[in-house]
């Protein structure tokens, strides 16, 4: 069971925090886009800052599980 839990949550935390980095640096809306000119309530309508807020919420939430599964793994 150990093991199982091991090959599944490394993988997984890696591969999150390496995509988490990737969706930080190059999916940032950059600072010549149109973004200043929306409301701050708007901001999640911009097409480029939505996606950088779905992706990012995606690869934090595998970075956390795969942490956690990681952890249960150590414990049992």
């Amino acid at each position: 069971m150990d093991t199982f839990l091991y090959i599944i949550a490394g993988p997984l935390f890696l591969i999150s925090i390496a995509a988490h980095f990737y969706v930080k640096i190059c999916l940032r809306p950059k600072e010549d886009s149109d973004l200043e000119d929306y409301y701050y309530e708007f901001e999640e309508q911009h097409p480029d800052y939505a996606n950088y807020i779905k992706w990012s919420k995606i690869t934090f939430i595998g970075a956390v599980v795969g942490a956690l599964l990681l952890f249960i793994a150590a414990v049992f």
